[in-house]
């Protein structure tokens, strides 16, 4: 599990799942370790976290296989677009 804290603001992060279903960990904010919650997503699913939850640990324990839309196009696997604003200059990034 990691955290997303290398931005300057704390705007929210939105995560767009497509392919094979995954099992999301959504945690606290001091540790990686319990409380957390296992969330399934679904190809298509839609995760967004801000506020206070903005900056808990999270990550993708398992994927499984074959559960990917056969009308998506891919045969097999996960992929994850992560939508998130910085706040740092663009010459940095």
């Amino acid at each position: 599990m990691h955290q997303d804290k290398d931005e300057r603001i704390a705007e929210p992060i939105v995560s767009l799942s497509l392919g094979d279903a995954c099992v999301f960990r959504f945690g606290n904010c001091e540790t990686r370790g319990r409380p957390y919650t296992d969330i399934r997503l679904e190809s298509g699913d839609l995760f967004v976290f801000g506020g206070p939850s903005r900056f808990a640990y999270h990550g993708v324990p398992s994927v499984f296989p074959d559960t990917c839309p056969p009308d998506l196009g891919m045969t097999r696997g996960r992929l994850n677009l992560t939508l998130r604003m910085t706040g740092l200059p663009p010459d940095s990034v």
